[in-house]
């Protein structure tokens, strides 16, 4: 057996990288990824969901799959948003760790390491990154400062970046996940829910190099908080899965 087919067969660690018209990012945020986890010494997977984009990014990631066999694309049939692609990505993973991350070469996929050590030290369930020296527009800062305080006074789960993307998690905490259109941005609170260990890590941030971000204030700020009360309804209203007693 290759080392590639090593590294592929059984994976250990999935990295879930939803893009919607990123073609220009592709081939460097799977050469960054995939040297990040080689490193690790640990059979991977990069799971790229193409959330219907309408640029060659079929073409690119077609071609780079030749070049990295742990590149493992999925194609939506249309455009359904980022929610529905990261929970396309978490459920093709097969790893026991799933890292969630933005394909635009913002999160620097040289902190997964270090995420991944925090993870087993706290013995927690997911790490949240929280990034820092944002490399973003004024609006968009704005947008999103007065988004995460109106969701910090609503459901007070202590989560300090709900909006960044790049998360480490355990298989086992993404289970029984309701699908909506907000769902990449109440992850960590969904697991806290679900009775799960969250921490969160300072990360680094880059500027953008290709392409335009593909998510508007509206999409980010008043959609977001109309979803923090159906948010609210669910915390009182669930109830978790009889465990087995041995």
């Amino acid at each position: 057996m290759s080392e590639s087919q090593i590294m592929t067969e059984n994976p250990e660690i999935s990295v879930v990288l939803p893009g919607y018209n990123e073609a220009e990012n592709i081939p460097a945020m799977v050469e960054q990824v995939a040297s990040t986890i080689a490193r690790l010494g640990k059979p991977f997977e990069i799971i790229f969901v193409d959330d219907g984009s309408s640029d060659n990014s079929r073409e690119v990631l077609l071609r780079e799959q030749e070049r990295c066999p742990q590149l493992c694309p999925v194609f939506h049939r249309t455009n359904f948003g980022q929610s529905a692609a990261v929970l396309t990505g978490i459920e093709h993973a097969r790893g026991e760790l799933v890292i969630t991350m933005d394909s635009d070469l913002q999160n620097d996929p040289a902190d997964i390491p270090a995420m991944i050590e925090l993870l087993n030290a706290e013995n927690a369930d997911a790490v949240c990154g929280v990034r820092q020296k944002r490399q973003d527009s004024r609006l968009k800062l704005v947008s999103s400062r007065i988004a995460n305080r109106v969701r910090g006074w609503a459901l007070k789960d202590g989560i300090t970046d709900a909006g960044c993307a790049m998360r480490v998690m355990r298989r086992s905490a993404l289970a029984q996940l309701p699908g909506f259109r907000a769902l990449h941005r109440f992850l960590p609170t969904i697991m806290q829910i679900h009775g799960y260990r969250v921490v969160e890590m300072p990360i680094r941030h880059r500027a953008r190099e290709a392409g335009v971000s593909k998510y508007g204030v509206g999409n980010r700020l008043w959609v977001g908080i109309s979803d923090i009360f159906g948010l609210r309804w669910y915390r009182k209203r669930y109830f978790p899965p009889e465990r087995t007693r041995e």
